[in-house]
């Protein structure tokens, strides 16, 4: 059953990153502080990421001006949302859905750092 999850092993190392900078740091920082270094733990353990990409949205077959921008796309497949929150929330989810939606792409990590006392997170498929 292991084989049948999507992209196990590449979501392993990024909650691994996540739980390296949760430990460090624990909870009760602001998002942007999470960002930063997690951002840093991925350099550090060589996993492959951007940073706020701006996703382009469409309505009608128009471009519109509005950008969606996840916290990180890593290994060009999985999108990563930080949320430093006491709870996540179904907004919470639906906006990674978006994010899948928006970058054609169909696994979300959504990671809350402000959880205690331990971090929390959730796989979302598209």
């Amino acid at each position: 059953m292991d084989k049948d999850i999507l992209f196990k092993n590449e979501s392993y190392k990024i909650i691994g990153a996540c739980f390296e900078v949760y430990n460090e740091k624990g909870n009760g920082f602001l998002e942007a502080v999470y960002q930063e270094c997690l951002g840093i733990e991925f350099e550090e353990q060589n996993i492959s990421f951007i940073e706020k990409p701006k996703l382009e949205l469409r309505y009608n077959d128009r471009k519109l001006k509005q950008t969606y921008e996840p916290d990180f796309v890593c290994f060009k497949e999985i999108i990563v949302e930080l949320k430093s929150v006491k709870a996540l929330t179904d907004e919470h989810r639906a906006q990674v859905h978006n994010y899948l939606k928006a970058a054609d792409k169909r696994l979300g990590l959504l990671v809350n750092f402000g959880h205690y006392p331990k971090l929390e997170y959730e796989r979302i498929i598209k």
